[in-house]
C-alpha cells in the first residue's frame, strides 16, 4: 500500500477541503493518506465537520496561516518536516499556496519520491501589488521545476499557468477539476425550497437572490449590491438578497448598502423582510440553494467557485461574472450568464433578464443537474487522481 501525505492551506469551508477530503476518504484501499493543514481564519467558517461526517482524523498544524509570518511559517515548515519522516509517505500532494510552497519545500529536503501540487485558483491577478505578484510567480516557478505533477481545476487554468504565467511547461500540468457528492443538492427540493423561503418571510411573487462565499475584496460583493440596487429601481419585481457568508469587508459592504437606501437585517435576524438579509455562513447550505430564484457570483478572479456547481446541482441560475475557470464549470446561456469583470453594465442587464423572465430561468434550471453530475461527481475525482499518480510513480521508476 502506498502511503500519501496531503497538505491543504487550511480547513475552512470551500472547494479545496472537499477536494481534499473526498480524496482522502475515497482513494483506500489502494492508497493509505494523512491529511494535513491549518486552522481557519477568524473571518471563516470550519470546515472540519465534513472530515468528521467522513471519518477523518486531520493533524492540524496551528502555524500555518493564509498570510505570510516568518516565524509561523518556518515553525510550520518543520513540523510538515517531522510529519513527512515520521509517515514516510510515497507522495506527498499539495493543496493551494501555502501548503504548496512549505509542503513541496519540506517534500524536496526529505526526497520524497513524488510531489504533486494542485492549483485550486492563483494569485497572479487582482491579489496583490505588482512586485508581490512578480514575486508569487517567482516561487511557483521554481517549485514547479522540481514538482513531479501539476494539477489545474479547469482546462483554462492550466493555460494560464503554463502560457499566460509560464509556471512551468503545458506537458506537466493535468486538468483534474473538482469533485463532490453533488446528490444532496438534488434531494427534497421542493421540501427545503419551503423551509428556506417560510423561515425567511418570502412571498411566493418575492425573487430571492443570493451570493455564497467570503466577504473579501476579490469577490467584489460591492458588484451584487449595486446590481440589487439597480434591480429594484428598474424592473418593478419584488427582490430580496441574500448575502451567504462573512469575512473582513462585511462593514463595507453594509455601509455601500446604506448608501443606496437598501434596508439590510443583522445576522440570525428571520423577523424583518430587509432588501438585503446577511446571514454569515450556513451549514444547510443545500436549503439555500433550494429556495433561491437566481445565485450570483460577482469576482473578480477565481478557480473553481464550488458555489455555482452547487447552485447547478440545485438547478438554480446563474449571473456571474466571467473570470478564472467560470467558463469551463457552467454552460454559458444555458445554466448561467456570464459578463466580463468590469462590465457593470452587462451583469446588471443579465440580471433583470433572469428576473424578467421566469420562463428564461425555468429553461436553465433543468440543464444544470445533467451537466454537473456528470462533470463534477467525487467519482470521477478519485479515478482521475488515482490514474494520475500511477502515471507519475511509473515516470519516477522509468527514470
Amino acid at each position: 500500500m502506498k502511503r500519501i501525505l496531503r497538505i491543504i492551506n487550511r480547513f475552512n469551508l470551500g472547494g479545496p477541503t472537499f477536494n481534499a477530503a473526498y480524496l482522502t476518504k475515497y482513494l483506500s484501499p489502494e492508497y493509505e493518506t494523512l491529511l494535513v493543514g491549518g486552522p481557519k481564519e477568524e473571518d471563516e467558517d470550519s470546515s472540519e465537520f465534513i472530515l468528521d461526517q467522513l471519518g477523518i482524523n486531520p493533524i492540524i498544524i496551528s502555524e500555518m496561516h493564509r498570510s505570510i509570518n516568518a516565524l509561523q511559517d518556518l515553525s510550520a515548515y518543520k513540523k510538515i518536516k517531522k510529519i513527512i519522516k515520521e509517515f514516510q509517505p510515497d507522495i506527498v500532494h499539495t493543496h493551494a499556496s501555502k501548503a504548496g510552497i512549505l509542503g513541496r519545500q519540506a517534500a524536496f529536503s526529505l526526497q520524497v519520491p513524488v510531489v504533486v501540487h494542485t492549483f485550486h485558483g492563483h494569485v497572479f491577478h487582482s491579489y496583490f501589488s505588482p512586485l508581490k505578484t512578480k514575486t508569487y510567480i517567482n516561487i511557483e516557478r521554481h517549485l514547479a521545476k522540481k514538482t513531479n505533477g501539476i494539477i489545474a481545476i479547469s482546462q483554462l487554468q492550466k493555460e494560464e499557468l503554463a502560457n499566460v504565467y509560464r509556471i512551468t511547461e503545458p506537458s506537466k500540468i493535468e486538468v483534474i477539476p473538482l469533485g463532490f457528492d453533488l446528490d444532496l443538492f438534488k434531494k427534497d427540493q421542493h421540501e427545503k425550497r419551503n423551509i428556506f423561503r417560510h423561515e425567511n418571510h418570502l412571498d411566493d411573487d418575492e425573487i430571492a437572490i443570493g451570493i455564497v462565499g467570503r466577504l473579501v475584496p476579490i469577490k467584489n460583493h460591492s458588484l451584487f449590491i449595486e446590481a440589487i440596487a439597480h434591480a429594484q429601481k428598474t424592473t418593478g419585481k419584488k427582490i430580496r438578497a441574500f448575502i451567504i457568508g462573512d469575512g473582513q469587508c462585511r462593514q463595507q459592504i453594509e455601509d455601500l448598502a446604506h448608501s443606496l437606501n437598501l434596508v439590510i437585517s443583522p445576522n440570525g435576524s428571520t423577523t424583518l423582510k430587509p432588501d438585503v438579509r446577511f446571514s454569515s455562513w450556513m451549514r444547510k447550505v443545500d436549503y439555500a440553494y433550494a429556495g433561491l430564484d437566481i445565485v450570483a457570483l460577482t469576482s473578480n478572479n477565481e478557480g473553481t467557485p464550488v458555489s455555482l456547481i452547487e447552485a447547478q446541482a440545485s438547478g438554480t441560475p446563474i449571473v456571474s461574472t466571467n473570470v478564472g475557470g467560470i467558463s469551463n464549470i457552467v454552460i454559458p446561456n444555458e445554466t448561467a450568464l456570464l459578463s466580463e469583470s468590469g462590465n457593470k453594465q452587462a451583469f446588471f442587464e443579465n440580471l433583470e433578464t433572469l428576473i424578467l423572465h421566469p420562463e428564461i430561468r425555468e429553461k436553465m434550471s433543468a440543464k444544470g443537474w445533467e451537466f454537473v453530475h456528470k462533470q463534477f461527481h467525487y467519482s470521477r475525482l478519485i479515478e482521475e487522481t488515482a490514474t494520475y499518480y500511477e502515471k507519475l510513480i511509473l515516470q519516477k521508476i522509468l527514470r
